[in-house]
């Protein structure tokens, strides 16, 4: 995703050898572990952090790669965070968002990984998504993935298109995800094993409770379709049985051509759509100037990819409730 931002290998190998060498004075070089005794857990960006601070607690010390309010597809690996990699106890992440953070830990290559998409199912997504109501958990079982059972020609998706990355905006994938983070933090960690454990528990609930809002938020709409500026939303679309119609595709910053403009002219003016969502963290330019032109309103929708003094909400929980507020107003839901 976005490869435009990548790296070159051989800068990202010199910042691994550079911080290396830092390591080399430091005592607890390669323990995993911090001098008061907690495991050193490494997240690429706010979902992964999210996790592994929930369920961590308080036997770990995270640090995030990407800081607050920054675009996480801008982050470019430093010599001090390629030492932080390879002196990991865990490194969270999720490959295919930041081609830096991927060839960094390629790199560094840390005894612990927990990569995010490892512990559920990816499919491509192209700016239209065609939503299927899968019923989450009650209908399929807690451990089956829901999404399988339907093809990607359904869904107008080309087989040879990037696998869509934004797992963490379906509640149920995210559930997914979690368990597999808490038995990368136990196998990483096996002390605390049983903490680990009941902290995934309570967040895998928390999540489902999410999904019932969600479901039960979007019963009652007079509209599927919602216009976005960034194809974030694929997954959540195909869970809540809408329609994601974006303006640009997987990458943030693409610009749209004008064969797509015209589509999504077309588009609101038959499934009545009255919002172009943005995102906080890239430009509402190409979104406000969509909806002037159609005389819509404009409102943020939050791929949660980090948080900042913008966002509607502290942590992902707030922030995807605001999504849903922002979703039944936008399709007519009561």
């Amino acid at each position: 995703m976005n490869v435009r931002r990548l790296i070159p290998a051989a800068a990202v190998t010199g910042a691994i050898a550079l911080g290396l060498t830092t390591l080399t004075a430091c005592s607890d070089a390669g323990s995993g572990k911090t001098k008061d005794g907690k495991l050193k857990v490494m997240a690429s960006f706010y979902p992964m952090q999210f996790l592994a601070e929930r369920i961590g607690g308080d036997h770990v010390s995270v640090t995030g790669l990407t800081k607050p309010g920054v675009e996480p597809h801008d982050l470019e690996i430093s010599p001090k965070q390629a030492a932080a990699l390879t002196e990991a106890g865990l490194v969270v992440y999720l490959k295919g968002v930041q081609p830096s953070v991927d060839e960094a830990i390629d790199q560094a290559d840390p005894k612990n990984v927990a990569e995010a998409t490892s512990f559920t199912t990816l499919e491509n997504h192209g700016t239209a998504v065609h939503g299927h109501d899968h019923g989450g958990k009650e209908e399929h079982g807690e451990e089956e993935h829901g999404h399988d059972e339907h093809g990607h020609e359904e869904a107008g998706h080309d087989e040879d298109a990037a696998a869509d990355p934004h797992v963490w905006l379906d509640p149920v994938r995210y559930a997914e995800v979690a368990k597999g983070v808490a038995k990368a933090l136990e196998k990483a960690d096996p002390d605390h094993a049983a903490d680990y454990k009941k902290n995934a528990t309570a967040l895998v609930k928390e999540l489902g409770s999410l999904d019932k809002d969600f479901k039960d938020g979007l019963k009652k709409r007079t509209s599927d379709t919602f216009i976005t500026t960034h194809a974030a939303f694929g997954y959540l679309a195909e869970r809540y049985g809408l329609e994601q119609e974006a303006i640009s595709g997987l990458d943030p910053e693409a610009e749209p051509s004008p064969a797509r403009i015209r589509e999504l002219h077309d588009v609101a003016k038959k499934d009545k759509v009255d919002t172009v969502f943005f995102e906080t963290l890239a430009s509402d330019k190409t979104a406000k100037t969509l909806a002037g032109d159609l005389h819509l309103k404009t409102d943020v929708l939050d791929p949660i990819e980090g948080i900042s003094d913008k966002s509607k909400g502290d942590d992902y929980f707030g922030v995807q409730r605001a999504n849903l507020k922002a979703l039944q107003q936008a399709l007519g839901a009561k």
